[in-house]
């Protein structure tokens, strides 16, 4: 199906030689830093936090501090929290190897679409880029691409800064690609399924059941929720198809957000101070997963199944349970295939 269009197609032979016909699949996670050292986590913190969708305070206000205090000191406590979590073995973040996991296992799963589907990943922050991975994709023959922001629940500080990205890329390109969004899946029926098929399957490991589960976000400024952001609304909603599709309540099965930054107000109930809570007040047995993740990384390894763990021992607490992430398990990719496939619809 990939064709030439050098020569017989533009009546130039100086005309450059260009591959299209193939559909191309983008995985895009949140990012990563190359290593744990201290240069790599500042260039990969500056990006990150550079992003004006990710801290939306005046660039006049907070370059100054980002440069300043924020990068002197951040990456060392970053690179010691990574140090933790990370693949000695391919010398690499979890959440490169899960991404990269992903992106082969569902290039197998759509095997029978044939060899003009392509599929790729990329990361927002860090490596590899979007823009080299469209620029791969291109080179490929892919004249259409499907990017999928691997966000279930959407957020400007996630899904939009991914179209941002993609759409910078377009703007310095002559012959652009067309190009889908995956909107989001929070309400997706496997992606409900399969949450709650992995918590079933974590819980009867256990000798005795958590008293309580909870569902940790991450979360974002209240501010942002106050502007218009929708990503506080699809929390809930997964949550509440969660608890239906399990028969729990929500006593059984709490909401809460984690990992804050900076001196506003976020989202609440707060992931840590909950589990705190809970603790004082004689809850033994807890578990806690992380529905906005398809990846386990530092903020679901260290921040829960790490700190958190540690906070509710250290307050009376004796059994605390992190439900892994769906990850590249065959519930995971049941939810990517699910999703793409019907993205795909008319392309393939």
């Amino acid at each position: 199906m990939s064709q030439n269009t050098s020569g017989n197609a533009t009546n130039h032979d100086n005309h450059p030689s260009v591959s299209f016909g193939k559909v191309g699949v983008l995985l895009v996670n949140l990012g990563t830093p190359d290593g744990t050292d201290y240069w790599s986590m500042r260039r990969y913190l500056s990006q990150f936090l550079s992003d004006r969708r990710v801290i939306e305070w005046s660039r006049l206000f907070w370059q100054p501090i980002l440069q300043g205090i924020v990068l002197s000191k951040r990456p060392q406590k970053s690179g010691a929290a990574y140090r933790e979590i990370w693949n000695n073995e391919l010398d690499e973040s979890p959440l490169r190897t899960i991404t990269r996991s992903q992106s082969d296992k569902l290039a197998g799963l759509l095997s029978d679409l044939g060899d003009d589907v392509v599929v790729d990943w990329a990361m927002r922050y860090g490596n590899p880029s979007i823009v080299s991975r469209l620029d791969a994709l291109k080179e490929k023959g892919c004249d259409r691409i499907l990017v999928f922001p691997l966000y279930p629940q959407y957020s400007a500080s996630t899904t939009a800064t991914v179209n941002d990205e993609v759409f910078r890329a377009l703007l310095k390109m002559r012959w652009q690609p067309t190009i889908r969004i995956v909107p989001p899946y929070h309400d997706d029926e496997t992606y409900i399924d399969s949450l709650a098929a992995s918590i079933k399957n974590k819980l009867s490991e256990l000798e005795e059941e958590p008293e309580t589960v909870l569902a940790s976000f991450h979360g974002i400024p209240q501010s942002y929720f106050d502007k218009g952001d929708p990503y506080y609304c699809h929390c809930q909603k997964t949550t509440r198809l969660l608890r239906e599709k399990l028969g729990w309540d929500d006593k059984k099965l709490q909401i809460t957000f984690q990992s804050r930054f900076g001196p506003e107000e976020w989202l609440q109930p707060y992931t840590d101070k909950t589990v705190e809570k809970l603790a004082k007040e004689g809850m033994k047995r807890i578990a806690v997963l992380n529905p906005g993740f398809v990846a386990d990384c530092l903020e679901t390894l260290e921040e829960i199944a790490g700190e958190a763990a540690e906070i509710f021992e250290e307050h009376g607490g004796e059994h605390f349970t992190h439900i892994p992430c769906l990850n590249d398990a065959p519930e995971g990719m049941a939810v990517l295939e699910s999703v793409v496939r019907r993205e795909l619809s008319g392309w393939t």
